[in-house]
């Protein structure tokens, strides 16, 4: 490139992004472009360095704030060097090339220089709920198949009254050094495949993997008021580590079905109730089912088709605080049928006597247009 451009350009950030930011950018720049995603590709290995480049700036307080004044003028004419110390740089990230290309920043393998010692694998489990069920909590157990520690040789792989060896290829380390690019990177070993030992006389119940397939029965206890979408953990419940790791953990994933009267929202609980024209008319008790058994509601006068009411604390609790929520009554008048020759004789005389009806309102409005 034959001239610099701006190093927040270079970014995408602002003048005023902070250190967070500015990390958080250079991140995902130094993944998108790292020669080891983009073999052979001269334009992201220049990509690559120049937001190194702007980052190693950036970064540091004093050549920050010469950049901001004079520019790339500024840096030239002082005692900094903008040459990039990738190692300075990536010391700062933890595990980024972990994560993406199998090493750390120091060349190591998981935390030191020997073979990388991974956890177990997560498991996941989906389990089904009553709506009641999830509404007040329960105690569950769950058979899970996974791999556990081999009871024979507890882990290690070998026979009994046998030690695994350091692997002859890799001298215990785990790794292999390879030169890519401008800089070293140390790769699995593909002898030992990073546990950095051989096992000449393995276990013979596990075959030397120092795991052995299970079945395991655990007690889940649910939580009242969970949902649909809710994700409980269990540490240590998932598989055993094939390095000597700590286990993984098992996440039991809710799904709850739906109930025939009642619909939740929120920490509220939501539910139809019928009752007759005349109840809405002249007001009157009902009786209603709730979570925790009946509960009398009082319809007032008057009522109309759609109106609620609410049951203070009728309804789920909160995970978070515990306090129960609400039970709202959408009520629906229903017209009778099958009515009989008294009662529609009793209607026919309740219409006439009705000065207020509808049909009166139209005339009404039809006289005012």
């Amino acid at each position: 490139m034959s001239e610099k451009r701006d190093y927040y350009e270079v970014l995408g950030v602002s003048r005023d992004a902070t250190k967070d930011e500015l990390k958080s950018t250079y991140r995902k720049l130094a993944i998108k472009y790292h020669p080891d995603k983009n073999p052979g590709n001269k334009e992201a290995e220049e990509k690559f360095k120049e937001a190194s480049e702007a980052y190693s700036v950036l970064s540091d307080d004093q050549k920050r704030q010469l950049y901001n004044q004079y520019g790339h003028k500024g840096l030239e004419g002082s005692n900094f060097s903008t040459n990039v110390n990738f190692e300075d740089i990536f010391s700062g990230f933890g595990n980024i090339f972990e994560e993406f290309f199998g090493f750390n920043s120091s060349g190591g393998r998981g935390g030191g220089g020997g073979a990388r010692v991974q956890r177990g694998a997560d498991l996941r489990y989906d389990m089904t709920l009553e709506f009641m069920e999830a509404a007040f909590g329960i105690d569950r157990e769950i058979d899970i198949r996974k791999y556990d520690v081999c009871d024979i040789c507890n882990g290690n792989g070998c026979k009994e009254g046998t030690q695994p060896e350091v692997c002859s290829q890799c001298h215990g380390t785990g790794q292999f050094v390879q030169s890519q690019g401008f800089f070293k990177v140390k790769t699995t070993c593909p002898y030992c495949r990073g546990k950095g030992r051989s096992i000449p006389n393995p276990c013979s119940k596990c075959v030397g993997s120092g795991r052995m397939e299970i079945t395991k029965r655990v007690a889940v206890k649910i939580p009242g008021g969970v949902d649909t979408g809710a994700k409980l953990r269990l540490t240590g419940e998932g598989e055993a580590s094939m390095s000597g790791g700590p286990p993984g953990d098992l996440y039991v994933f809710i799904q709850v079905k739906p109930h025939k009267f009642f619909r939740r929202e929120g920490s509220d609980i939501i539910c139809v109730a019928d009752i007759s024209f005349i109840q809405a008319a002249l007001g009157d008790e009902i009786t209603l089912p709730t979570l925790q058994g009946e509960k009398n509601l009082e319809i007032p006068k008057g009522t109309q088709y759609g109106d609620t009411f609410r049951l203070k604390g009728e309804g789920i609790p909160s995970l978070r605080t515990g306090r129960r929520g609400d039970q709202i009554v959408q009520v629906n008048v229903k017209t009778p049928t099958g009515l009989s020759k008294k009662q529609e004789k009793l209607l026919q005389e309740f219409d006439r006597l009705d000065a207020n009806k509808i049909t009166n309102r139209l005339k009404s409005l039809f006289k005012g247009l």
